[in-house]
């Protein structure tokens, strides 16, 4: 059993190794845990996954292998080990409670007629979705104990449409899984955008020596004879940023999402600069929007303030008509003696490593020309402000 379950999240495409594997089996072999499924997915949880965008299908493999969720393929509830289900229900289960499941036939039983209630429901469904939430409307499933539906009562009930269990006793959630919004297509939320943040990374250990250093105490006191004490800087990401965001217009429905980049890098550099621009970066940029017009800071002057060395982010959706890119004259909002191009050009010249993230999502830049020739300006180093797109952008930053 254990054995199918770590072939099948190899077929899932998630990274499972032989060792962590073998881990895992040696966790169980030493009893670390009580023989019940919750705490062996919790452990196998914590042994298998290395990364969280992995956690869905995680859920989906451990449903299919432990708890009878099905697989994409469409396999069965009979596929379900017998003996997950008897050690499930000896474990929540009162005698009685047993008894009523046999009196049904048993957990097959129950599924044959939840197949039904659903053919049934599809047909009664008002809206004709077949959501199957109101399974329990012609018994007592919202209320009482039938083992269908929402909110009711039932030894070995089937929850639909129904948030959590009210009473902790349903063995197959149908609508829900924890982690299924931490796949790699997903958009993305501060806790998340920190994790894809953290990729890059240059740790150096400077300043004051504050912090314990084990290994040389130990050498030391060993060599010495006596106990000697050695401190040592503490560790510190020297990882420095500079963030362009385009603000207004069409990025105004990605304030959200940019906001959340903001605030996670805020907290991921230490050493980070920003500035605003619209549209495309010209002679001018600002940082605060509500002074835009009064306190405008000359592009020349940031690009000449900061190192090389300095990691490059523009955040803008590219979306504009193309002449505000190439010519002279191009902006909405003020006469631009240099084409945006250029400017765009000098930051490629004077920076080695620059990305462009793009909040639209990415099957839809090829209808917009100024996402394409932008693209072109920042040597197709752009990428969708995803969990899988900032990935992949730190890791062209680490270059």
């Amino acid at each position: 059993m254990f054995m199918r379950f770590f072939t099948e999240l190899r077929d899932a495409k998630v990274p499972v190794s032989l060792k962590e594997y073998l881990m895992l089996m040696e966790a169980l072999d030493k009893a670390v845990i009580d023989r019940s499924v919750e705490d062996f997915y919790f452990l196998s949880r914590a042994a298998l996954i290395k990364d969280e965008k992995n956690l869905d299908k995680f859920d989906q493999v451990f449903g299919h292998v432990f708890k009878g969720l099905e697989k994409l393929e469409g396999m069965g509830v009979s596929d379900i080990p017998a003996e997950w289900l008897k050690k499930l229900s000896d474990q929540f289960l009162t005698e009685e409670e047993k008894a009523q499941i046999e009196a049904m036939g048993g957990f097959d039983k129950l599924m044959e007629a939840m197949a039904e209630r659903m053919k049934q429901q599809r047909e009664e469904d008002g809206d004709g979705d077949g959501d199957g939430k109101g399974a329990g409307k012609n018994g007592k499933g919202p209320t009482g104990d039938s083992p269908f539906g929402a909110n009711g009562y039932h030894p070995e009930g089937i929850r639909m449409g129904q948030d959590k269990g009210r009473h902790g006793k349903a063995i197959k959630v149908w609508d829900k899984r924890e982690y299924k919004n931490l796949d790699d297509s997903v958009e993305l939320g501060t806790r998340n955008i920190k994790v894809a943040l953290r990729r890059l990374r240059k740790w150096v250990r400077d300043g004051s020596a504050d912090e314990l250093d084990m290994n040389a105490t130990i050498r030391g006191t060993a060599e010495k004879g006596y106990l000697d004490i050695n401190m040592r800087p503490e560790r510190r990401n020297k990882i420095s940023v500079l963030i362009f965001f385009d603000i207004g217009g069409s990025m105004d429905s990605h304030i959200k999402v940019c906001e959340e980049l903001f605030s996670a890098a805020r907290t991921e550099f230490k050493n980070m600069e920003f500035y605003y621009f619209h549209n495309c970066l010209y002679e001018s940029v600002w940082k605060d929007n509500r002074r835009r017009h009064a306190e405008k800071l000359n592009t020349w002057d940031v690009l000449h303030k900061f190192s090389h060395e300095y990691k490059v982010i523009f955040v803008g959706d590219a979306t504009m008509s193309p002449y505000e890119i190439t010519y002279p004259g191009g902006s909405v909002e003020h006469w631009n003696e240099e084409a945006g191009a250029i400017w765009i050009d000098r930051v490629t010249q004077i920076f080695e490593n620059v990305v462009w993230l793009n909040p639209t999502a990415e099957r839809h830049w090829d209808y917009t020309p100024s996402v394409e020739v932008m693209r072109q300006l920042v040597g197709d180093r752009m990428f969708p402000l995803t969990i899988e797109g900032l990935d992949k952008a730190m890791r062209q930053l680490s270059r």
